[in-house]
């Protein structure tokens, strides 16, 4: 009887483990799970990063840890805290990669222009009202960290409950409570440090003007 060699063994044993790890990922549909959470995906990496093709990009990352996973996940319920947890960890990589830090809400920030129809059905003042009040929204966000931006788009992109918010995210129900209380609270200083400014700057510039405005000669 002959035996076989160390290499034999080694290459033996990796053929098991790798038959393996194929039945355990089989053991949960990935593709139709990463096609079913794609969207509040995009949302996570999308407040990390802000960059539309980046967001792809780190997403095809996630699919790909996927299949690289050495102890493949074989339960189905944390399914959605893993690839939050995946996609976290990809967008930081990604980040510290291409060294780049951009606006985290300005793709969400965008917002589709009325039409001419549109218009005739919505008084225009209204409209301006509404589009101003986003745009200090959009300009509030891009100045908050990446973990209050994204926490905020989700509850309010994705319009999650804060046990949906909890579940998707691998967190206690306190935790989301807490998280949203901070970030809700940080951009409410944003917004009324904005609003603050607004009305500062054109009392100072009134006095400027005054002070350097010639003085009128009395006939």
């Amino acid at each position: 009887m002959t035996s076989s060699s160390p290499a034999e063994d080694r290459g033996a044993h990796e053929y098991r483990r790798a038959q393996r790890v194929s039945a355990d990922l089989a053991a949960i549909d990935w593709p139709a799970e990463l096609a079913r959470h794609d969207r509040w995906l995009r949302t996570v990496v999308a407040a990390r990063l802000g960059h539309r093709v980046a967001v792809d990009e780190v997403l095809q990352e996630v699919s790909l840890a996927v299949l690289r996973q050495q102890a493949p996940l074989r339960d189905a319920g944390k399914v959605a805290p893993w690839l939050y947890r995946m996609a976290v960890l990809q967008a930081l990589l990604f980040r510290r990669k291409s060294a780049r830090r951009r606006n985290l809400a300005e793709r969400f920030g965008e917002r589709r222009r009325p039409l001419e129809s549109d218009c005739r059905e919505r008084d225009p003042l209204e409209w301006m009202i509404a589009d101003e009040r986003a745009k200090l929204v959009r300009e509030g966000l891009s100045h908050l960290s990446p973990r209050d931006a994204e926490i905020l788009l989700l509850k309010y992109t994705e319009n999650w409950s804060y046990h949906e918010l909890a579940r998707h995210l691998g967190v206690s129900h306190s935790a989301v409570e807490a998280r949203l209380h901070r970030a809700r609270g940080r951009l409410r200083q944003i917004l009324s440090a904005a609003a603050t400014a607004d009305l500062v700057e054109p009392a100072e510039s009134s006095k400027a003007a005054a002070r350097t405005a010639p003085a009128q000669t009395v006939r």
